[in-house]
C-alpha cells in the first residue's frame, strides 16, 4: 500500500491572480503527487497545508498535558492535545511524507516548525530513557521515506558552496526527519528565485524534473512490491 502524507508549508497559494506570486515548492510538491498518480496507486492521500492553515504553537499547557500520564489527563488537557493526536496519526499512518518549504530567513517557515512540535512527542514518535547515556532518545516510527522539496531565493546552499552554513532548512529537517520514522530522504531545491533571471529557470526546470522522475521511480517500486506480495 502506498499512504501518502503531504505537508505544504508556504503562506503562498498554489495559484493566484498574479502568477509571479505562486508557491514555488507548493508547484513542484504537486507535480511530485500528480506524477505519483500516473505511474502508480495511491491507497490513501492525507494533506495538510500548515502555511495556510498552521496549526497551533505549543504551550505551557500543551507541555503539561504531554507530561501527565494519560489516565490522569483532564477533559483540558486531552483538548489541548487533541489536534497532536490526530496529525500524530496521520503520520503513523503514512510510508510516504511530502514535505514542501520555502526557505524563510534560511530556515523552515514558523508554520511547519509549529508542525514538527505537534508531532515530535514522548512516547508518541519518540521514547526517553536515561539508560541510553548521552543519547537518551530514541525514534519509535520506522520504516517511512521523506521527499522534502524546498525553494530558495538565494543559491549556493550546499557544502562547500559559499552559502553552506546559512543552510538551517535542509540540515534542520535531516536531523528532525529521524523522529518521523524515515529512513530514506529525498531532497529536490529550487533557487535562485530572487534572481529572477536564466539561473532560476534551469533550476526550476531541474526541480520540476527531479520531482517527475523520482515521483515515477518511487510509486514503480511500490507497484512492484505490491506485485510481489501478490504472488508470494
Amino acid at each position: 500500500m502506498s499512504t501518502i502524507l503531504h505537508i505544504d508549508s508556504s503562506v503562498r497559494a498554489i495559484s493566484n491572480s498574479n502568477p509571479s506570486h505562486n508557491s514555488i515548492s507548493k508547484n513542484i510538491a504537486h507535480k511530485f503527487i500528480e506524477s505519483w498518480r500516473q505511474t502508480g496507486v495511491i491507497d490513501e492521500y492525507i494533506y495538510r497545508d500548515v502555511g495556510i492553515n498552521p496549526p497551533s504553537f505549543i504551550t505551557q499547557d500543551w507541555i503539561g498535558a504531554v507530561f501527565t500520564a494519560e489516565h490522569k489527563r483532564t477533559e483540558a488537557q486531552k483538548q489541548l492535545l487533541a489536534l497532536s493526536d490526530t496529525l500524530i496519526n496521520e503520520l503513523v499512518v503514512a510510508d510516504i511524507i511530502v514535505i514542501s518549504t520555502p526557505m524563510y530567513n534560511y530556515g523552515m517557515p514558523a508554520q511547519l516548525k509549529a508542525w514538527f512540535d505537534q508531532v515530535i512527542r514522548v512516547n508518541k514518535t519518540f521514547d526517553f530513557d536515561l539508560a541510553r547515556g548521552d543519547f537518551p532518545l530514541q525514534p519509535l516510527l520506522s520504516g517511512k521515506t521523506l521527499i522534502a522539496i524546498a525553494s530558495c531565493g538565494e543559491f549556493g546552499f550546499d557544502a562547500p558552496q559559499v552559502r553552506a552554513n546559512s543552510n538551517h532548512l535542509m540540515p534542520h529537517l535531516r536531523t528532525l526527519s529521524r523522529y518521523l520514522g524515515v529512513e530514506a530522504m529525498y531532497e529536490i531545491v529550487s533557487e535562485y528565485q530572487e534572481f529572477a533571471d536564466s539561473r532560476h529557470q534551469a533550476s526550476l526546470k531541474q526541480a520540476y524534473q527531479r520531482a517527475q522522475i523520482l515521483a515515477q521511480e518511487l510509486a514503480g517500486d511500490k507497484k512492484e512490491e505490491k506485485g510481489n506480495s501478490l504472488t508470494a
